[in-house]
């Protein structure tokens, strides 16, 4: 068993990170799917949805939901599901490096990976110092 990742995020975003991993890594280590939230989308339909989502790809082991902005309807969809009975923790500020060091470790339990997506997130931003 495994954690499955469910990417939350606002249109066109969650699709394109996954195509993205997918040319650094062109097998998945984990089952991951993204839920996008058009515009005026409805939130509960999106939440019932998501719901869908997040039951087939919790393998027994949870689910880890990357959104792209705390605060904002994906994310709020997403940390909904825990009322629903979900296994899951949510991580915000979903970006690139944060999805491939949560693949780079997908060995590890549900509580640990959030802190790894985290670092990970954290991890992949560089200033340069010119």
């Amino acid at each position: 068993m495994s954690v499955g990742v469910l990417l939350m995020t606002h249109e066109a975003v969650g699709k394109a990170l996954i195509a993205a991993a997918r040319h650094v890594m062109p097998r998945l280590p984990l089952r991951v799917a993204a839920v996008e939230v058009p515009p005026q989308s409805d939130p509960d339909v999106m939440r019932t949805l998501t719901e869908c989502h997040a039951r087939e790809l919790d393998s027994g082991d949870g689910v880890l939901i990357l959104a792209d902005l705390y605060g904002a309807t994906p994310c709020n969809i997403g940390l909904s599901l825990g009322a629903l009975g979900v296994h899951l923790h949510c991580v915000s500020g979903l970006n690139l490096p944060m999805l491939l060091r949560v693949l780079n470790y997908a060995e590890k339990p549900l509580d640990e990976l959030a802190q790894i997506a985290a670092s990970g997130g954290r991890g992949g931003i560089f200033i340069d110092h010119a």
